[in-house]
């Protein structure tokens, strides 16, 4: 078991090697999260428009 100490000169010594990401990446990386996200939106909505559009049909028919 270590000391506090050595624990805190431990982390700060994984923390010095991480790479941290570059604005621009952070940057891009969330305008395609955005995109993405807002294309699946649409997809399920297209796909809920449809089922629901089928299932009206179907309903109708036999009601």
């Amino acid at each position: 078991m270590t000391n506090p100490l050595q624990f805190i000169q431990q982390v700060r010594a994984e923390v010095s090697k991480v790479t941290w990401p570059t604005r621009r990446e952070v940057l891009l990386t969330t305008g395609m999260v955005v995109v993405l996200a807002a294309l699946t939106a649409l997809f399920f909505s297209l796909v809920d428009l449809g089922i629901r559009s089928g299932l009206s049909a179907v309903l109708n028919y036999f009601g």
